[in-house]
């Protein structure tokens, strides 16, 4: 797909046509790929190149921890010497204020669609526990199936708590352990079972079933969607 730099406002030639040539180009294959239900990874970088346009818009230092995992320290530490840069240049800083009121509408206009899109994902999966659900929820298996459920994808998973200067928030991370051919007589507790006399390592493991009932890619929609929904639902069930 046609990416877009992480800091192509303020990087290479400030000039409103050529940014403007830029950024359509990459909205448009947005677009395209919002039209396969692809929303991973555009969606981390629309909503990265937003707020990068709203911290220059405000005139406000850049926060490291608004940028998605993928942003290296090293690339935004660049980003960020360019930013000190540009504000103290009033007839470029000029430019780029025309290059954002152009942007801004069409960002949010890009990020509405991939939102509309991410809820219509959420609303369509049912996460529903498998088995005896141990009070430790940040360790376990997902069993994640995608529309119409022929396969059970079995991850592991484990959330993790980070906190910074701000706020606290959760992760997670998975990991694909295989994929399964399910049958009629194949239940998901079965399945649970038969994972628990594989592996050793978790004697007592949360298990979800995570099943999506629209059809969508699975690595670059039905995954990170599910992923985020079992956060939610897993804080929800300790709280």
């Amino acid at each position: 797909m046609n990416t877009l730099p992480v800091n192509w406002l303020t990087e290479g030639l400030i000039d409103f046509e050529y940014k403007k040539y830029l950024l359509l180009a990459y909205l448009k294959a947005v677009k395209a790929e919002f039209g396969e239900q692809r929303l991973y990874p555009v969606f981390s970088d629309l909503i990265m190149h937003y707020r990068n346009l709203q911290q220059v818009k405000e005139h406000k230092q850049l926060v490291y921890e608004q940028f998605p995992e993928r942003i290296s320290r090293s690339d935004f530490e660049k980003l960020e010497l360019v930013y000190e840069k540009i504000v103290e240049d009033d007839e470029t800083m000029q430019q780029i204020e025309e290059i954002i009121q152009f942007a801004s509408p069409l960002f949010n206009h890009a990020l509405k669609e991939g939102k509309e899109l991410y809820d219509f994902v959420e609303r369509h999966l049912e996460i529903n526990p498998v088995g005896i659900t141990p009070i430790y929820h940040n360790e376990g298996y997902i069993f994640l199936e995608a529309y119409p459920g022929k396969e059970t994808q079995v991850y592991l998973y484990h959330i993790t708590v980070f906190e910074n200067t701000y706020e606290k928030y959760k992760g997670i991370n998975t990991r694909h352990l295989q994929t399964i051919r399910r049958g009629l007589a194949q239940t998901h507790e079965s399945l649970k079972v038969r994972l628990l006399r594989e592996r050793q390592e978790l004697p007592n493991p949360a298990t979800f079933a995570v099943v999506s009932r629209v059809p969508v890619p699975l690595e670059h929609a039905l995954l990170p969607i599910a992923k985020r929904s079992l956060v939610k639902y897993v804080t929800r069930l300790a709280s």
